[in-house]
């Protein structure tokens, strides 16, 4: 079985207290169209990450957007997620990078929910390219406000097991794409 290699998660505290997250590794054995379409396929994802509640995507005022509510582990509310992104294909030096951009959006057509807390603040870029083989080179840029006290277990544990296993769980959903 192929690996995930990452020099992982860096943290970088905000002056607020807040964390970005900052990410560079290569998925092996996962061409990076491949990634791409997993990575931007809402109903599969439905099917291999198992914090998503609900995600969906729908068009309001002729503007695409993303529902998503993440499961957060008992005691705390779920975070739901109002986001609009875009996916562009580049050609850079002859080198092809997928880049994905996601920001959130205020919808009055998607009202926050009691019990589950809104995350206002959002920010992803994603750049995936060739490893040169049979992979993909990833780096991702992932910032938000999480709302309310998350405990600095939770915040750790995001960093150290959270993401990694994610990225698992991604390789294997590429694996497993249009089987």
């Amino acid at each position: 079985l192929s690996c995930v290699s990452f020099p992982f998660s860096i943290l970088f505290p905000q002056q607020s207290g807040l964390y970005e997250y900052k990410i560079f590794g290569g998925l092996a054995d996962c061409p990076p169209k491949l990634c791409v379409d997993v990575y931007m396929d809402l109903a599969f994802r439905k099917q291999w990450d198992q914090y998503v509640k609900e995600l969906y995507e729908k068009t309001y005022d002729g503007e695409n957007v993303i529902y998503w509510e993440v499961k957060y582990p008992f005691p705390l509310s779920n975070r739901d997620y109002v986001y609009i992104r875009e996916c562009r294909e580049m050609d850079v030096d002859g080198r092809k990078i997928w880049v994905v951009l996601a920001q959130s959006v205020s919808v009055p057509q998607c009202p926050e929910k009691p019990g589950v807390i809104r995350v206002k603040s959002y920010k992803q870029s994603l750049a995936i390219e060739s490893d040169g083989k049979t992979g993909s080179k990833v780096y991702m840029y992932y910032f938000d406000n999480p709302g309310g006290m998350i405990p600095s277990w939770l915040v750790n544990w995001a960093a150290k097991s959270g993401v990694p296993t994610f990225l698992k769980d991604m390789q294997k959903a590429c694996r497993n794409y249009s089987k």
